[in-house]
């Protein structure tokens, strides 16, 4: 379903064909998405007094397939839709306080499990392949994915030699770090509801220039979408104060190991000069685990050592 198909449109454009039980339903359903969307067609239709066979109908009036693509249609349109209150009143309203760990954790095993069944392997590989060719590689995440693009771009630090990670803290200076990519180029943009303009500014201004864009996002109707050759999807959680991340940030690193997979004697020997580096200017703690050459060395200070 395109951006500009959504369910309001169709609840709009319809309206005037429905029957009365029907624009009960679409009235609830446009003043209360974010209430009906944890809702059965049963209990739908209890809600605004018709039978369950009505809201099945209903759903198919407006093109639906059944009332199970009529339902994803509705998440989609929570997703775009809720703001930052609303997803905390939705949240804490089904969630009692001594199962919040629980439904957390069940919750992100879920949309790492959902993830790797809806996983398009042929649109990794191809960014994986896009990655390795380019000459210069552009990361942006805003927000609450800011943290996903700086992992991303750490990690690619490590195996490429021109990695960018773009600072966003307004939209021109995006354009004035991007002024010289191209076509040999490709732009890596994170982005989940609710989506940020910039970031899909930034993949417009690179598409302009020809350049390769990649897309982490949560829905082939994405905006993130419009100007990407290559789209990776990861679920994220669609009702909570705290965007839950941790399926993107597993494609993250599924990424990122697949091209340290493909760029073994590059990453090895960059990783052996940082060794280096890190032990003569001590980066880390002496109290370290060692395991350079798949050999475990532990070092551990001296009494005489220790401060004190």
């Amino acid at each position: 379903m395109e951006q500009s198909d959504n369910l309001l449109n169709r609840l709009n454009q319809q309206y005037g064909s429905l029957s009365k039980g029907q624009k009960r339903l679409s009235d609830f359903i446009s003043d209360h998405y974010d209430k009906a969307v944890f809702m059965t067609a049963a209990k739908l239709g209890s809600e605004v007094g018709v039978s369950e066979s009505t809201t099945v109908r209903f759903a198919t009036q407006l093109g639906y397939d059944g009332f199970p693509e009529f339902h994803r249609a509705l998440e989609e349109l929570v997703r775009n839709k809720l703001n930052s209150i609303q997803r905390l009143e939705v949240t804490y309203g089904r969630i009692p306080q001594e199962k919040i760990l629980d439904s957390v954790l069940h919750s992100d095993i879920d949309k790492i499990k959902m993830t790797l069944e809806q996983t398009d392997r042929d649109s990794f590989r191809l960014a994986v392949d896009t990655i390795l060719h380019a000459k210069t590689i552009y990361v942006v995440g805003i927000r609450s994915c800011a943290p996903l693009a700086q992992f991303l771009s750490f990690y690619l630090n490590l195996i490429f030699d021109d990695v960018r990670l773009l600072h966003t803290s307004s939209s021109s200076e995006i354009f004035e770090q991007m002024i010289r990519i191209n076509s040999k180029d490709v732009i890596i943009g994170i982005s989940f509801p609710r989506y940020s303009m910039r970031t899909l500014k930034a993949m417009e201004f690179a598409n302009n220039r020809n350049a390769k864009v990649i897309t982490l996002t949560d829905s082939i109707h994405s905006p993130m979408n419009l100007y990407s050759s290559c789209n990776l999807l990861a679920r994220s959680d669609m009702a909570s104060i705290v965007d839950s991340l941790v399926a993107p940030l597993s494609v993250v690193n599924a990424l990122i190991v697949a091209l340290c997979m493909k760029k073994q004697d590059e990453v090895m020997n960059t990783l052996e000069t940082m060794e280096k580096i890190w032990d003569e200017y001590q980066v880390y703690s002496n109290d370290e685990i060692n395991y350079i050459d798949d050999k475990v060395t532990v070092r551990l200070r001296k009494p005489e050592e220790e401060d004190g």
